[in-house]
């Protein structure tokens, strides 16, 4: 089993800096009963100028606009969040560390929207969430939620469910990860990541209303501009995809990792040869601040 905290961890849990083992909920939370509550994933890398949040704005914002979605009250600002976070990697002595913010809603046992929450901001060092090595995906039987059930758009707690059960099916198939498709059918994304694909030189993605727009996937939008790559959103199938030379799934936690197999049908590019690897390349020199020098599509 995994740990994530010893009894010297601190994080900032309502309002202070303490030890997450004196940290305690409300076992009659919203949050817990009904996954009513909102979080982030952010990384921290150890840079030249030390210890550097990659786009904590636009993670911080994200987390305001998931909990006015969600009707959930929250008081912090972007700022406040940001400087707490750096407090939290400094308690800790982080650099490299994943972040997770944690809006709760306390006590209520109604499905009305929750009066008060408190904030809780953890971070643990960790290495990339799906690994290192080329994955194995299968097409999941279950399905994104029907944007009219929920918003998509939102990063709530209750929406991960569908994400552990697509995960664990397809783990237990003895694949690396899942890949979910939407309501209709059509390609939407991994159970923590977002999904593109290459085809004659150009990259594919799934289009926002159906997944979680990430800010990694806005990330490899803005390098594909510096890079002059083609970037195309759109409604593909999974035959899209198996006629496709190559993909590669992004996020906060995944990073950049390529994708060896779908269904157990290999893509015929090699990944070192692919879009997706030189983004790669240039995605883990960017965070760490090595160079603003973009990676050549034909290195």
């Amino acid at each position: 089993m995994a740990t994530y905290f010893n009894e010297n961890t601190i994080l900032f849990y309502d309002g202070q800096m303490m030890r997450a083992t004196e940290a305690h909920t409300n076992l009659y939370g919203q949050t817990l009963h009904y996954g009513y509550g909102a979080f982030e994933g952010i990384r921290s890398y150890d840079t030249d100028h030390g210890p550097r949040i990659f786009k904590a704005r636009e993670h911080y914002e994200r987390l305001i606009r998931s909990c006015e979605l969600l009707g959930i009250p929250f008081a912090y600002s972007v700022e406040e969040m940001t400087q707490i976070s750096y407090k939290v990697l400094e308690s800790n002595g982080f650099s490299d560390a994943y972040l997770r913010p944690l809006v709760i809603c306390d006590p209520s046992m109604t499905l009305i929207n929750g009066q008060s929450t408190r904030l809780v901001i953890a971070a643990w060092e960790w290495g990339a969430y799906l690994g290192e090595k080329l994955l194995s995906l299968k097409i999941s039987p279950y399905c994104r939620p029907h944007p009219r059930s929920v918003h998509m758009e939102a990063k709530a707690v209750g929406h991960y469910v569908n994400s552990i059960l697509a995960s664990s099916d397809a783990r237990k198939g003895g694949y690396d990860e899942a890949l979910l498709l939407d309501c209709d059918g059509y390609l939407a994304e991994g159970p923590g990541a977002n999904l593109f694909f290459e085809k004659d030189g150009k990259l594919y993605t799934p289009a926002q209303g159906h997944i979680l727009p990430g800010i990694t996937r806005a990330t490899v939008f803005e390098m594909c501009r510096e890079l002059g790559v083609s970037v195309e959103e759109g409604r593909y199938t999974a035959e899209d995809l198996f006629e496709a030379d190559s993909a590669f799934f992004c996020g906060t936690g995944a990073e950049i990792i390529g994708i060896k197999a779908i269904d157990h049908k290999e893509f015929k590019q090699a990944w070192t040869d692919s879009i997706g690897s030189k983004l790669r390349q240039m995605y883990l020199l960017l965070v760490r601040e090595k160079t603003t020098q973009p990676v050549s599509i034909d290195a």
